[in-house]
């Protein structure tokens, strides 16, 4: 007897026919498991020509907001499909570095200018104007101690620009203000609308409005140049030009030690122009204190050129940026492709550069800036960096906020720079020669922006709506600071890194006084 026939075969189970046996699977079994390990074939391949792609640019020391526009500017170059995959990766690279302020996003009420901070009226002549002729009138028979006085109004400027040429001095400054601040209009269609050519001016509490049917006609509100030195802006909002306040030396002769403090620089709609966009254009002058503005909205309509919140250039000493609020994309956003904007930069020491024969040391040094601080500013919402040095000597940049920003970036082997107790949200470098010595800094690294990480943005309750108060806060740094921070209060010992230590200070009714700058 076959022994065979005494050993029955172990029965299979039900399910056998239609999971375990391969061929025995219908058509459409086959069909769904291929497709199944095709999508698992494309879900690792992309993870591993993501990975791939995040350590190729990390390597090139760039963000991914960087990355995005030269992609997106290659992409025009390119055939199909390849453009549309290029224009795809730029996308997802701003997706994964940028963040969309809300459109109720609000700024520290502490920074910029108000009515409540118009302060009194005091001179020893008060000359009350109410038409622009009597404007002009009054500057051109101005001496020492007299304030214009601009009624409630509204003043229009289309030929030449308001000039301020006679001279103050230092005990008593020559004053062109409004009572309080929105009382005076100044709408301009002219290139520039007030040229300050004598020292000790104040201008405070007007508005300036750039209304000229073409952006590149409308290029400065206030242009300080040569011999104006010591003159003050405070209190002004002003909006709609290339260059709100530009300084600048004229022959040899530069107008120092100026103050910007508590001004409102913005647009209200991107700017069509096609010369440099910086809402401060500081070049050659030393000595200037700009502090407690809020710069917002400078936004190019369209080309490559870089804007910026403000700059200072052109082999000047010793100028100081501090407790200013700059928000680059504000109520403004900029016009994209492809999820890519302009580049827009917060603030500068060195900007990009300027010709030899315009720097003040007619080039024979080579610095863009030499003995500067930028310290206690909350820059956010920049598609580039939101702090810039270039050829910046002997550069303190301590205890700021850069949120949403390309970061901190130092370039060329003249710029030195000690980097102190500042959160960026972005990264931290220098670059071609650069030397930076910094600690107590609060950034990530490079790499996990690719994949969208921003642990600095987890400190705060909404960074999205600017509300930044905090939901964890960082430890302070080694080193305290007995400075005011940004909202205007000393610091304590627990103080954090960054630009203030309590954001709800910052958000006072705006009525206190302009704090004097810190010598």
């Amino acid at each position: 007897m076959d022994m065979r026939e005494l050993t029955p075969e172990r029965p299979r189970p039900i399910h056998y026919l239609d999971n375990d046996d391969p061929e025995a699977l219908s058509p459409r079994a086959k069909a769904w498991r291929m497709v199944r390990l095709l999508a698992l074939v494309v879900v690792l391949g992309g993870f591993v020509a993501l990975v791939g792609l995040a350590l190729l640019f990390w390597t090139a020391g760039r963000t991914p907001r960087e990355w995005a526009p030269f992609l997106q500017q290659a992409s025009t170059e390119q055939p199909e499909p390849m453009s549309g995959l290029t224009r795809a990766i730029a996308s997802f690279l701003m997706g994964q570095d940028r963040m969309v302020l809300a459109s109720d996003a609000s700024a520290p009420r502490v920074a910029g200018a108000s009515p409540d901070r118009s302060g009194p009226v005091s001179g020893t002549r008060i000359v009350p104007v109410s038409s622009t002729q009597e404007i002009v009138d009054a500057l051109e028979s101005a001496h020492p101690g007299d304030v214009v006085l601009l009624r409630p109004g509204t003043y229009g400027i289309s030929g030449p620009p308001l000039r301020l040429a006679r001279p103050g001095s230092p005990e008593a400054p020559i004053v062109l203000r409004s009572e309080r601040l929105g009382d005076a209009v100044i709408e301009s269609d002219a290139v520039e609308a007030v040229l300050v050519l004598a020292p000790f001016w104040r201008i405070e509490n007007l508005v300036f409005k750039g209304v000229c049917a073409r952006a590149d006609d409308c290029d400065h509100a206030i242009h300080v140049a040569g011999a104006a030195t010591d003159v003050v802006i405070r209190n002004n909002r002003i909006e709609d030009f290339n260059a709100h306040i530009k300084v600048n030396g004229d022959d040899s002769v530069f107008p120092d030690r100026g103050q910007i403090a508590g001004n409102t620089l913005i647009d209200t709609a991107p700017r069509a122009a096609r010369v440099p966009m910086a809402s401060i254009d500081l070049v050659a002058a030393s000595d200037w204190r700009i502090s407690d503005n809020l710069i917002a909205d400078f936004v190019r309509a369209g080309g490559p050129a870089p804007t910026y919140g403000a700059y200072a250039k052109g082999a000047g000493e010793n100028n100081v940026f501090e407790r200013n609020v700059v928000i680059c994309e504000w109520r403004l956003a900029a016009p994209r492709g492809a999820g890519v904007g302009g580049q827009h930069v917060g603030l500068s020491l060195g900007g990009g550069g300027t010709d030899p024969e315009v720097r003040r040391d007619k080039g024979q040094t080579g610095f863009e800036q030499i003995g500067g601080s930028l310290r206690d500013n909350l820059i956010a919402s920049c598609s580039d960096d939101g702090i810039y040095l270039n050829k910046a000597a002997r550069t303190v940049v301590d205890r700021n906020t850069v949120l949403d920003t390309a970061g901190i970036d130092s370039r060329f082997v003249e710029t030195s720079a000690t980097v102190t107790a500042n959160i960026v949200d972005g990264a931290l470098r220098s670059r071609d020669g650069a030397a930076l010595q910094g600690w107590d800094n609060d950034a990530p690294w490079l790499l996990t922006l690719f994949f969208g990480s921003h642990p600095q943005r987890g400190y705060y309750r909404d960074p999205a709506h600017l509300d930044l108060a905090w939901r964890r806060v960082p430890q302070p740094p080694s080193e305290q600071t007995k400075r005011a921070d940004l909202c205007n209060r000393p610091r304590t010992t627990l103080a954090p890194a960054g630009a203030f230590e309590t954001y709800a200070a910052c958000q006072g009714s705006g009525t206190a006084e302009m704090k004097a700058p810190v010598k």
